[in-house]
């Protein structure tokens, strides 16, 4: 018996919307990155991007437990000396809302190229709206 291999143009690609209004943000993640790998196909492997498309709204209504919004902190170099740089969730909410999601998003993909290609399918918007109606999205259950 030989083990099946998906080709690139057997892969069916859908778009899903998720609404982000009072989901706690890393159970939310979760289920948005098995979707983005395609971890809930049958047909799943794991060095093929097999995984879907997905919008999410509201992103600056989700929740977290526990003291995170003021406790975690996002981290980033600049490359100078002294160039640490830190924000913590309750501003980067404030700020940029998408991120939350997509730091979240990325950090449970591939550290890979497959991983970085994957991220590319995430659209992520603050408000209810977006512009991806042409796609003609299902909503996701989640």
């Amino acid at each position: 018996m030989k083990t099946y291999t998906p080709k690139e143009g057997e892969i069916a690609r859908d778009w899903f919307v998720v609404n982000a209004e009072d989901r706690i943000l890393g159970r939310l993640a979760t289920q948005i990155a098995n979707h983005l790998r395609g971890k809930h196909k049958p047909e799943f492997a794991p060095h093929v991007d097999m995984g879907d498309f997905v919008v999410v709204v509201n992103a600056e209504k989700i929740r977290v437990t526990g003291n995170k919004l003021e406790q975690k902190k996002y981290y980033h170099y600049t490359g100078y000396v002294g160039g640490i740089r830190e924000i913590s969730l309750k501003d980067l909410l404030v700020k940029k809302p998408e991120d939350v999601i997509t730091k979240a998003v990325r950090g449970m993909l591939p550290k890979n190229r497959l991983g970085r290609a994957l991220l590319k399918k995430l659209k992520v918007y603050a408000g209810p709206e977006h512009p991806h109606t042409a796609q003609d999205p299902k909503p996701l259950d989640i």
